[in-house]
């Protein structure tokens, strides 16, 4: 993106409004870009801010992705055009300066629902002419609501509810043209964030509607069967896309009625359900911001957690001793993402089998995660701990033997994020302590050199997390 002096800009006479873009990075299906067109505007001036507060927390693989999303945002508005205009700083501070160099008389936003999300639109309305599209949901998080107006709090009533909202019949095309940009409208430079990320993950529109139409040909038949399989590529993997808005949340639900439709029964059924699943999160953060801080539970507020820095780090670093724990923990560094199944066992394994602190894996897994959403994430972890809304019960804990066993059967998950243990024969692919010592000479593995000891015996601490959960 060019950088421009600011001295040298032209106005229209008619207004231009601004379309403030956040986790929409999207032109086909955009509630906010659809809005910014309409009325009496002939202008339109899509804007990314930088802003510092959200820069602060430490997200490389995150902030790797978005980068290269935007660059391919930017791209696409070219060709019909127009272009991304970004600025650095506060949003009441940029967008106030916008206003006064464009004269644009419009902000329209997609509507997000995180807590810091919800105060900084509400200071930039009270100051500004802010207007907030849907979009992030499929649903409105106050559409899916009780009778009397309350919130749901347990999945299932939730998932009947929204299923029986009317359904989106269509989503908006992409506009094949759009106004040009102002002249001499200054653009800041986009940080290049990680090269490795830029390999792992292909980002932007494009490359969600072919993840989508992959998904679709082939996983989507078996995902009932196949989705917690650590094996196979039997998920979406769209969920980076969801997170930035590079493929929309009607766009994802239409796509699974449709294979309902066609046909794909269970396995397109089950993944509407997971679809609502992300909806359900976002509408306990949206009525309950709270949970952010604390246990959705109030009698499970206070539990007596260890503090181990060590197994805290050897989780962290995929050194636990269990093979399939520790693939998970080192495919979350390799790629900045993790299966789902993988998720709910390592998160059981920190906080059921160290007894520690579920909001420590919480910031960890936000820190790496290139999908790393605040409803969501925290969702997943308060119901693995037990902890949350519609939660697993607090006495649930994955065994790691048995998960591994179950859903990466032959190991080659296994084998393909530890390499250590690549010549480990499957009998004891899970198991590896429990290898005669020929056996681990044979594969060139020691235990406790070439690969760690278990830190724990997973039949010894449940005892220990069942008495901590009962004496909260």
């Amino acid at each position: 993106m060019q950088c421009l002096a600011k001295s040298s800009i032209r106005r229209d006479t008619s207004p231009m409004n601004i379309w403030w873009i956040r986790r929409d990075l999207r032109l086909q299906d955009n509630q906010a870009l659809q809005l910014t067109l309409q009325g009496s505007a002939d202008g339109l001036l899509p804007v990314f801010i930088l802003d510092p507060a959200l820069l602060s927390a430490p997200a490389p693989n995150r902030q790797a992705f978005l980068w290269q999303g935007l660059r391919a945002l930017d791209e696409q508005l070219r060709r019909r055009g127009s272009g991304l205009i970004v600025r650095t700083g506060p949003p009441l501070e940029v967008l106030s300066r916008l206003r006064a160099e464009t004269g644009a008389a419009q902000i329209v936003a997609e509507e997000d629902y995180t807590p810091s999300a919800r105060r900084r639109d509400a200071a930039v309305a009270a100051a500004l002419p802010l207007t907030l599209a849907g979009g992030l949901t499929v649903h409105h998080p106050a559409q899916v609501c009780k009778a009397d107006g309350t919130p749901y709090t347990v999945f299932t009533p939730f998932s009947k509810a929204w299923k029986a909202l009317p359904r989106p019949v269509s989503i908006a095309l992409a506009p094949d043209r759009l106004p040009p940009l102002p002249t001499g409208l200054a653009s800041d430079a986009l940080p290049e964030g990680q090269p490795a990320m830029r390999f792992v993950w292909q980002a932007g529109e494009v490359a969600a509607a072919q993840r989508l139409a992959d998904f679709l040909a082939g996983p989507i038949a078996d995902y009932a069967d196949d989705r917690n399989r650590l094996d196979l590529d039997g998920t979406s993997t769209l969920s980076p896309y969801l997170r930035f808005g590079m493929i929309s949340a009607r766009q994802a639900a239409l796509a699974a009625w449709q294979a309902i439709e066609q046909g794909l029964g269970r396995g397109a059924e089950t993944w509407l359900n997971e679809l609502i699943w992300r909806e359900f999160y976002q509408a306990i953060l949206y009525h309950f911001p709270d949970v952010l801080q604390q246990a959705f539970n109030p009698s499970l507020r206070n539990i007596a957690w260890r503090d181990a820095p060590e197994d805290l780090r050897a989780w962290q670093e995929g050194r636990t001793g269990y093979p399939v724990v520790d693939a998970c923990m080192r495919q979350l560094s390799g790629m900045g993402w993790m299966h789902n199944r993988g998720r709910m066992i390592v998160a059981s394994f920190l906080v059921k089998d160290l007894l520690l602190d579920w909001r420590l894996g919480e910031r960890w897994f936000m820190r790496w995660l290139v999908d790393g959403d605040p409803a969501a994430n925290n969702g997943g972890w308060q119901w693995t701990a037990g902890v949350g809304t519609d939660a697993a019960p607090y006495f649930r804990i994955f065994n790691p033997l048995l998960q591994g066993q179950k859903f990466d059967p032959q190991g080659d998950f296994v084998r393909r994020w530890l390499p250590e243990l690549r010549r480990v024969p499957t009998a004891y692919i899970h198991t590896p302590w429990l290898m005669p010592e020929d056996v681990q000479a044979a594969c060139g593995v020691r235990m406790g050199r070439e690969y760690p000891l278990p830190i724990v015996d997973h039949a010894a601490v449940r005892d220990r997390t069942l008495a901590a959960y009962r004496g909260r």
